[in-house]
């Protein structure tokens, strides 16, 4: 896939942890850069899919970019076997949506290199908006990718 293939659509970039679940849209063509759309606190609320699944319809969103996190040197690890089984949920519930992984490998990491040199976040680590932040670069990095094939 190229990314004029994605022009004008809209993803979805989430960061799945079993506490918070980081959330950022980027509207393709349109958005200097994917905005932090927050996260959804999975002990507050009774189903995280429903959420997502809200946010789906509500931003009319056409792709998922999932994070996928495996282990530096590649190999899957037991967060990744949860992430799938994720994915597998979210695609029965939302059966119309395309679907991507994409490898985070140290994107929490970034995220809080990031946080520490920019002024937005006043050059500190914002544990409220890491996990957002986070899901902005899984849909960097999977653009990235696009666009390098």
């Amino acid at each position: 896939m190229k990314r004029a293939e994605l022009e004008g659509q809209t993803l979805l970039g989430i960061d799945y942890g079993q506490k918070f679940i980081g959330l950022s849209l980027y509207n393709v063509g349109r958005d200097p850069f994917p905005f932090l759309h927050g996260r959804i606190v999975v002990a507050q609320v009774e189903d995280p899919i429903e959420e997502i699944k809200a946010i789906v319809n509500e931003e009319a969103v056409d792709r998922i970019i999932l994070g996928l996190p495996l282990l530096t040197d590649g190999q899957e690890s037991t967060m990744t076997q949860l992430v799938k089984k994720f994915a597998e949920t979210l695609k029965a519930a939302i059966p119309s949506i395309v679907l991507h992984f994409q490898d985070e490998t140290l994107s929490t990491y970034e995220a809080e290199e990031r946080m520490k040199n920019d002024p937005r976040f006043n050059f500190k680590v914002d544990y409220q908006k890491i996990d957002a932040l986070s899901a902005s670069i899984i849909i960097e990095q999977f653009l990235q990718e696009q666009v390098s094939q």
